[in-house]
Parts: structure tokens; sequence; C-alpha cells
């Protein structure tokens, strides 16, 4: 799904936020009309020292066992697994950016964009969203995360599931509570437009 309005010019800004880690984070926010906001937030770029440094060890590794062995099948089976390696990082695991398009009267896609240029998307109809909230979890500290709550279909004030946005980025909450007040104001701009006669 492409962003809407063909023709309209879109308000834009960036801003710069710190992930979890510390790494740094660019949320850029456009916005499209007052019922439409796409926020992206681009993760860190693959550190070259980080990448060379796993690669080294792994021929080292594999020099070090071909000197024992004398068997050059080692050298070429080490090359052979970092690139394959580095193809399924880059391919399933790296993620450049994270979008985030809510339309009230639509609903909210997130799109992974993957380092290879692979993007996996997902899109809830607004009908099924019952809440955008922050939550917090403890992995040895506290960590906040900002979710999509789902409406049950049996229960009427029942939560089916629990959808998080931006886990490969994994922004601190400074971040989160930008995004959550302009979901706010859109889920408000929603179920007042679905009240109205």
């Amino acid at each position: 799904m492409a962003g809407p309005g063909a023709g309209e010019p879109a308000m834009e800004d960036e801003r710069s936020f710190s992930d979890i880690c510390g790494g740094r984070l660019a949320l850029h926010r456009r916005y499209y009309s007052p019922s439409c906001l796409e926020f992206c937030l681009s993760c860190p770029r693959i550190s070259l020292r980080s990448l060379t440094a796993v690669t080294c060890t792994v021929w080292l590794a594999a020099y070090g066992l071909f000197t024992l062995c004398e068997n050059s099948m080692i050298l070429s089976a080490a090359i052979f697994i970092t690139l394959l390696g580095l193809l399924g990082y880059l391919h399933f695991v790296k993620i450049d950016h994270e979008t985030l398009l809510i339309i009230d009267s639509l609903g909210i896609q997130m799109t992974s964009s993957y380092a290879s240029g692979k993007e996996s998307t997902t899109f809830i109809e607004m009908g099924k969203v019952k809440d955008v909230i922050i939550n917090e979890a403890i992995y040895m500290k506290v960590i906040y995360y900002l979710c999509i709550l789902l409406k049950d279909p049996v229960e009427p004030h029942g939560i089916s599931q629990v959808v998080p946005i931006f886990q490969s980025a994994k922004p601190r909450l400074d971040c989160l509570i930008e995004v959550y007040r302009s979901c706010q104001e859109i889920l408000a701009h929603q179920k007042a437009a679905s009240t109205s006669p």
C-alpha cells in the first residue's frame, strides 16, 4: 500500500532518537492529512568493523584448522559459510527501517524493510484496533515498547492480541511517546468521525 493522497503535498519532519542500547535512530514523520500519518524509523546501518571482525575470526579459525588437518576443504567451507551467513543475515535479520502508516478510515500498516531490499508488510483493519499503547517489559532492565491492542471478536471489552511495533529498532521511551501521541490523535479523529451523525 503506497502513501495516500496522490498529488497532495505531505508535511515532513525528522528527529533523532536513541535505541535502548544507545544507537542512533532517525524518526521521519510524514503528515498526509489530519487522518493520515506515516512514521519511518531508520535503524543503524550494519557496522563494517563488526562485519570485518566476524569474517576475520571465522577465517582465522578455519586457517588454524587447515594448518592442523592440511585439508583445503576447510578454507573453502569457511568462505562458503561466511558468504551464506552474511546473505542470510542481510535477508532475514538486519532491518534497515520500519514504517508505520496509520489511516483512520482504513487501518494500520506496518512495514519492515530488510538490508537486502526485502520487505515484510502487515495490515490491520481499523475495525479490529482497540487501542495503541506503550507497554513495558522487564529484560534485566525496564524496556518500553509500542503495541496495538486488537479487539476480541467474542468479548466486546476484551483484547484478542497484542501486536508490537518497531520491534527491530527498539526505540527509547521518548521516541515511543512521539509516535504514541500522534497515533492517539488519529484514533480520536477516527472515533469522532465514526460517532458523528
